[in-house]
C-alpha cells in the first residue's frame, strides 16, 4: 500500500525530513548502491517507530550527461549534430523509458519512502526552483562572468567543476628537444610531455639556485619548429633535479602553468578549441585532434632534428570524473559562483551539524581546505536546467527575470514587457545550462518546500538528516553547504550520515565496468530482501567500506529463519499473565536488557551494524 507511508505535514507529529541522494535511473539496479538505500531506509523507519511524521520523498536525478550520451550512442550522432529541441524530447523519452521500472526495484528492496509524491530533477517544477535559486544568488551578488581558464572535458565538451576532477598518475612521454639561445646561439635542451602545446609557449624557467644557468637570465630562448622568442627567466616553480632543470610554460599544460601565466602576466596562446582540435596558432598542427598533433610534432622534430630523446614516465593527469577523459585547461567566458569569500563560513556550519560518523566529517574539512577557485556553473550542454538569463541586443548587458517560473531562454522571448536599463527590448537569449550540481544542491529545499509551500518550509527546515555515500562529499553536501549559507545563511541539514563505499569480494570498488557485480534483483528473489537488509546492517560499522558477499547474505537469510523459527517456537506456548519468576528466567530478563540498552546506543548513532551484530550474538 504506497499510501502507508505517505506523508502528512498536518497529523500534528514533530517532522523528520530526509534528503537522500535522488539516484540517476540507470536501468540497473547497483548492489552497492541498494545496500546503502536499504539502510537509510532503515533510518526512516526508525524515526517513525519514534513517534515522527517522516518527509522520506522518492527523487530521481535525470538531468545530465549521462542520458545525453545514451541518446548520442542510440542514434550515432553527437549532441550538436541534432536540433536542440529534437534532442531534448529524445532525451526525455530515453530516460521515461528507463525510469519505468526503477520504483518497482526500490519497492523490492523494502523502502519505505513516500512514493506518492516522487519529484525528478528534469520536472519543470524543479528546474523552476533552480533557476529562482540562481536568480536569488544574482540579486545577492553572489553570481559573475569571467573568461578564464578552465577544466575542460573533450569527451563531455563542456566546462568542468573542480570537484569532479579526479587525478591520475597515467603513463606519458618525456620529450626532449634542442633549443638555441638567441643572443649566444648556445643550443640548450628542456623536456616536457606536451610537446603539442610548444606553440604556447611564452616562456622558459630555470630555478634561481641552479648554477648551470643562471647566465641565462635576461635571454630569450628561440622555440624549436616555430622560431619564436620568449624571455629566460629565473623562478622557484622549476626543478633542478626535474628533467633538464629548464621548464617551458604554455597557455595551459597544467594548473602551475595557468598560476605562472597570471603570476607573469603572460599573454596567454589558445592552441586547442573546444572541439579538442589544435587551433591556427598551432601552425602546421592545425585543424589535428591533440593526439595526432603529438604524434605529428614528433616526426617534424625528427626530421628537423631537433629531437634529443624520449623517456617513459608517469604523470600525475586531471580526468573527468564522468567520461575519464584526461583534461585540457582552456579559456573560455562562463557563469561563476562565489565561494571563496565563504570557505571559513562553511566550516562554521559543518560545526552545527553533527556528522555519523564524526570522523567523516573532516573529509568535507579537508576538501573545503583543497578549494582554489570560485564554482564555474555554466555547461555547454542540453539536457540540463537552462541558465534563465537574456542579453540585450543594443547593449549586451544580461537580463534576468523574475524568479518562480522555468525559462528556456534558448528558444523563448523574455517575459512581456521587458526592458533593458538602455531602453533597448530586444534581447537574444542565453545557450548555455546549470552544471547538474547547481540542481541536485537545492534537493533539501525542494523537499521541504522551498518558495512553494512557505508552511512545510517552516517546520522541516534544515532538513533533520542528510544520508549520503563518502565519494560525492566534495560535490553534493559541500554544493549543498555553499547553497544554503549563500541564499538563507543557515545550515541546510541537523545530521549528516556518511557510508563507505561498496567493494567486491578481493576489495575493488564495485563498478560496472569493471564487470565486478552482477544484478542484486536476483540475489533478492533468492535470499529475500529481509535477508538482503539485514546483511547490509550487519556487514560493516557506519562510514565504513563493506564487501559483497553472496556467501554472507546467505548467511543473513540463514539467520533470518532461525529467528521465524524460534518465535513460531515461543508463540506455540501458553501466554501466562501472572507467574514465578526463575533463575534462569532473570537471567536471560537481564541480558535482554542489556542487548536492549546496546541496541538503542546504536541506533542512537544511527549505526545499525550494532543492534543487527548484537541481536545476532544473543538469539545465536
Amino acid at each position: 500500500n504506497e499510501k502507508l507511508h505517505a506523508f502528512n505535514a498536518n497529523s500534528g507529529k514533530e517532522i523528520y525530513s530526509i534528503d537522500d541522494p535522488p539516484p540517476y535511473p540507470s536501468g540497473d539496479a547497483h548492489p552497492g548502491q541498494m545496500a546503502h538505500y536499504a539502510t537509510i531506509d532503515m533510518i526512516a523507519r526508525q524515526k517513525r517507530m519514534q513517534g515522527y511524521e517522516v518527509l522520506y520523498p522518492r527523487g530521481y536525478d535525470r538531468n545530465g550527461i549521462n542520458i545525453e550520451q545514451v541518446v548520442e550512442k542510440k542514434f550515432k550522432k553527437r549532441m550538436r549534430e541534432f536540433e536542440r529541441g529534437e534532442f531534448l524530447k529524445l532525451c526525455k523519452t530515453e530516460i521515461d523509458k528507463i525510469s519505468e521500472n526503477v520504483d518497482g526495484v526500490f519497492k523490492r528492496v523494502g523502502l519505505s519512502c513516500d512514493f506518492t509524491n516522487p519529484y525528478a530533477t528534469d520536472s519543470p517544477e524543479y528546474r523552476a526552483l533552480s533557476q529562482s535559486c540562481f536568480i536569488q544568488l544574482w540579486n545577492k551578488g553572489y553570481i559573475y562572468e569571467d573568461l578564464r581558464p578552465n577544466n575542460y572535458c573533450p569527451g563531455c565538451r563542456t566546462t568542468i567543476a573542480e570537484a569532479e576532477v579526479v587525478y591520475k598518475e597515467l603513463p606519458a612521454e618525456m620529450t626532449y628537444m634542442k633549443w638555441k639561445v638567441k643572443e649566444t646561439n648556445d643550443a640548450i635542451e628542456i623536456g616536457t610531455t606536451r610537446p603539442e602545446l610548444l606553440c604556447a609557449c611564452q616562456a622558459v624557467l630555470f630555478n634561481p639556485d641552479d648554477d648551470r644557468y643562471k647566465k641565462l637570465k635576461g635571454k630569450h630562448a628561440v622555440l624549436p619548429l616555430y622560431g619564436r622568442e620568449v624571455p629566460i627567466l629565473p623562478h622557484g616553480a622549476a626543478k633542478p633535479e626535474f628533467g633538464t632543470g629548464m621548464v617551458m610554460i604554455c597557455s595551459y599544460g597544467d594548473t602551475t602553468d595557468i598560476q605562472l601565466f597570471r603570476e607573469l602576466k603572460l599573454k596567454p596562446i589558445q592552441a586547442i578549441s573546444e572541439e579538442n582540435k589544435m587551433t591556427k596558432d598551432a601552425g602546421f598542427l592545425e585543424g589535428m585532434s591533440v593526439k595526432n598533433a603529438r604524434k605529428a610534432i614528433i616526426e617534424k622534430m625528427k626530421e628537423e632534428k631537433v629531437l634529443l630523446k624520449q623517456e617513459q614516465t608517469t604523470h600525475r593527469t586531471p580526468t573527468c570524473e564522468r567520461s575519464g577523459d584526461a583534461l585540457e585547461f582552456i579559456s573560455l567566458k562562463e557563469w561563476y559562483v562565489k565561494q571563496l569569500p565563504y570557505l571559513d563560513d562553511l566550516k562554521k556550519i559543518a560545526d552545527e551539524m553533527k556528522f555519523y560518523p564524526e570522523k567523516n566529517k573532516q573529509i568535507l574539512i579537508n576538501w573545503i581546505d583543497a578549494v582554489t577557485i570560485d564554482w564555474p556553473i555554466s555547461r555547454r550542454r542540453y539536457y540540463h536546467t537552462e541558465i534563465p538569463l537574456w542579453y540585450c541586443v543594443k547593449c549586451g548587458e544580461p537580463f534576468v527575470p523574475k524568479p518562480g517560473k522555468y525559462y528556456q531562454p534558448w528558444k523563448e522571448n523574455p517575459p512581456t514587457g521587458s526592458r533593458c536599463k538602455c531602453g533597448s527590448t530586444e534581447f537574444t537569449g542565453e545557450e548555455r545550462v546549470f552544471d547538474t550540481w547547481m540542481d541536485s544542491s537545492i534537493s533539501n529545499l525542494y523537499v521541504t518546500g522551498y518558495l512553494r509551500d512557505e508552511s512545510l518550509f517552516k517546520k522541516s527546515f534544515p532538513c533533520s538528516m542528510r544520508p549520503q555515500g563518502r565519494e560525492i562529499v566534495r560535490t553534493w553536501l559541500f554544493y549543498t553547504m555553499l547553497k544554503s549559507k549563500l541564499l538563507l545563511n543557515s545550515k541546510p541539514f541537523k545530521e549528516v550520515w556518511i557510508t563507505g563505499l561498496g567493494m567486491d569480494e578481493h576489495g575493488k570498488k564495485l563498478s560496472k565496468s569493471k564487470g565486478n557485480y552482477t544484478d542484486p534483483m536476483p540475489v533478492i528473489d533468492k535470499y529475500t530482501a529481509d535477508a538482503y537488509r539485514f546483511w547490509a546492517a550487519s556487514e560493516t560499522s557506519v562510514g565504513d567500506d563493506f564487501r559483497l558477499s553472496e556467501e554472507r547474505i546467505a548467511g543473513a537469510a540463514k539467520f533470518l529463519t532461525k529467528f521465524w523459527n524460534i518465535s513460531k517456537f515461543i508463540s506455540s506456548f501458553e501466554y501466562r499473565e501472572t507467574g514465578e519468576l526463575k533463575s534462569a528466567d532473570r537471567w536471560i530478563l537481564a541480558e535482554l536488557n542489556a542487548l536492549i540498552k546496546e541496541c538503542r546506543a546504536g541506533y542512537d548513532n544511527y549505526n545499525y551494524f550494532v543492534p543487527s551484530t548484537k541481536v545476532r550474538e544473543f538469539i545465536w
